[in-house]
């Protein structure tokens, strides 16, 4: 399963992928796991970020931003309260997902039943 996670803040996001050992999906479509990295609070408040470690759309044309390599992790537990297509008994059945870097982190593969 390839996990995209476009929440640069989170202490499991490792250059847009999620290093977590499961991830909870709850009722509202929001990634649970999400933690702030402690590292990035200080470096954020300085730099006026809310939400993000680093902000590429100004530069997004210069240089891009670095990207893990796909991963196909075949060892992470999805646990999904939404009511989505790809809920199956509470275990998400997707190829894959994406976490969303805009305000909350919102799980990009949601498709309501």
């Amino acid at each position: 399963m390839d996990i995209r996670c476009r929440k640069t803040t989170c202490k499991y996001n490792k250059d847009h992928t999620c290093l977590a050992k499961s991830i909870l999906v709850d009722r509202k479509v929001l990634c649970s796991t999400y933690q702030l990295s402690e590292a990035l609070k200080g470096k954020n408040r300085q730099q006026g970020l809310l939400d993000k470690a680093e902000d590429y759309s100004k530069r997004m044309f210069e240089k891009p931003p670095k990207n893990a390599p796909m991963r196909n992790r075949k060892k992470i537990e999805i646990s999904c309260k939404a009511d989505c297509l790809f809920n199956n008994n509470g275990i998400c059945r997707a190829n894959g997902i994406t976490v969303n870097d805009v305000n909350y982190p919102v799980c990009m593969g949601y498709l309501p039943k």
